[in-house]
């Protein structure tokens, strides 16, 4: 799965109507641009290829009193909102040793009903031991990396990833359990995105 993709949907229906400039300084805003690769140029792509692909509608506005060519506004249609919640969806249940993907679902995760992200989440924990079992029919954890040579260190690794991921994702249900955050069925939930105009601290640059 591309994050890109999810990213750059969810920032589009978290404004309703948005311009790339204004998509790229969300992502920006949440640091995309360090932890994905959500970089000026893929996310201007994106959103053309997105709409050619009938995701996103692309309106084109006047031009400002400046001058200058007239600018494109995006908005999810409904295939688009298909799209997005399918991505979401699946980018929560998935796991891997890639965080892109997994940290733009958990950004978006409160899109969704609370009892939904919860179930989602859970199912994530179930994948990460099935994951890890299938790493540990090659590996002992308990007779140490060095049964493989040097190379037993990188399944150490994917073990010890699992097992903290797995523990942050058991704390995370816990406190969706108890009622943290605001989720779809009950309100408008927490965006985070830029104000208008408002310079964006975390820009790259």
């Amino acid at each position: 799965m591309s994050a890109i993709r999810l990213l750059v949907l969810g920032a589009v229906r978290q404004h309703g109507r948005a311009h790339g400039y204004q998509v790229r300084g969300d992502l920006e805003y949440w640091g995309a641009h360090e932890w994905s690769n959500a970089k000026p140029g893929s996310i201007y792509h994106a959103l053309k290829q997105m709409a050619k692909q009938g995701l996103l509608h692309a309106h084109e506005i006047a031009p400002s009193t400046a001058g200058g060519p007239p600018r494109t506004e995006y908005e999810l249609t409904d295939r688009g909102t298909e799209e997005y919640f399918a991505l979401l969806r699946e980018a929560l249940v998935t796991y891997d040793q890639r965080g892109d993907v997994k940290t733009a679902a958990i950004g978006f995760m409160v899109d969704l009903p609370r009892a939904e992200a919860v179930a989602l989440l859970k199912e994530r924990t179930r994948r990460i031991g099935a994951w890890r079992s299938s790493v540990t029919e090659h590996y002992v954890p308990e007779d140490g990396p060095e049964q493989l040579g040097h190379i037993g260190e990188i399944m150490n690794m994917w073990v010890h990833t699992a097992d903290s991921e797995a523990e942050w994702t058991r704390g995370l249900v816990e406190r969706i359990e108890k009622g943290a955050y605001t989720f779809a069925d009950e309100g408008e939930p927490f965006a985070g995105l830029l104000a208008e105009d408002a310079e964006n601290p975390y820009a790259p640059g």
